[in-house]
């Protein structure tokens, strides 16, 4: 596992992710600002660099292209005050590997930095396929770590949102996207999901498309949106029975977070809308 460097010491944010990594036994060191971060760069290997909470996305891509002069295959997570859809488009043509703005959670991201610092495929795990503000379609491998270092950037494209509606919209695309990887990938590495980030107007909207060959909802006794109002908990036998993980919430969780949710015919691809007002005057 490889040692994290964490710029900005004095940073309230970055001493609590750096308390998480110290709980979780992670090698870790602090840097004072971006000279030193460079300096320390130039004398030990770092497989991650979380960067000043303070920063600006676009001096922290400086810095980034700085520090893979030294260190080409370091993997950047950026802590920053503020983003927009031009800068988020930008850090994922960049690789960066997630990207955080206020309020910042020490540790998601503490957790998200110890993964990183294990994880040695990551460099393709997510390809643009079309991105403008207003529309970003990316391609992502399907492997957990791959799936929440997406969300990270489908939170900051989700900024015109409340913070409830970004939480709630967030956490059903979270939800469909594993399904997706599970179901219709079955995590394999090999096979990718499509992600894309629609935002209008009125609402933010999310298209999540598996390689699989689609469902019928009325053969998923596996998941609980399809259990009588009687028996709530009644796909967790067919769970049991088929060996599958303990779960089976994911569409009803989604289904009760967004404004709507919409499966195309053969059931491998949904459609996720979050309204930015919550009495639309008209819905499709």
């Amino acid at each position: 596992m490889s040692r994290v460097l964490i710029i900005a010491s004095h940073d309230s944010v970055s001493r609590d992710v750096g308390n998480a990594l110290a709980a979780a036994l992670l090698p870790f060191e602090y840097a004072h600002g971006h000279a030193d971060a460079l300096r320390r760069l130039r004398h030990r290997s770092f497989g991650v660099v979380l960067t000043n909470p303070d920063s600006a996305v676009e001096e922290d891509l400086a810095l980034l292209q700085e520090m893979r002069a030294i260190r080409p295959g370091v993997k950047c997570i950026l802590l920053t005050h503020s983003s927009t859809p031009d800068e988020v488009i930008a850090a994922l043509r960049a690789r960066v590997f997630a990207c955080f703005t206020p309020p910042f959670e020490p540790f998601e991201i503490a957790n998200l930095a110890r993964r990183a610092a294990s994880d040695s495929q990551w460099s393709d795990d997510i390809h643009i396929l079309s991105a403008r503000p207003g529309w970003v379609s990316v391609r992502v491998n399907s492997r957990l770590i791959s799936a929440e270092r997406l969300l990270s950037f489908a939170k900051e494209l989700s900024a015109q949102l409340p913070e409830d509606a970004k939480h709630e919209i967030i956490q059903a695309l979270r939800e469909i996207l594993l399904n997706a990887m599970e179901h219709g990938a079955a995590f394999n590495p090999d096979q990718s999901v499509e992600v894309t980030a629609i935002r209008t107007g009125r609402a933010m909207v999310f298209r999540v498309r598996d390689p699989g060959a689609g469902f019928r909802q009325e053969a998923l006794s596996h998941a609980a949106f399809t259990n009588a109002s009687e028996d709530p908990t009644a796909h967790i036998a067919d769970r049991e029975e088929e060996g599958m993980r303990a779960g089976g919430y994911g569409m009803l969780l989604a289904k009760g977070t967004v404004d709507e949710l919409i499966y195309n015919e053969i059931g491998n691809e949904a459609i996720l809308i979050k309204y930015l007002d919550e009495t639309p005057a008209t819905r499709p």
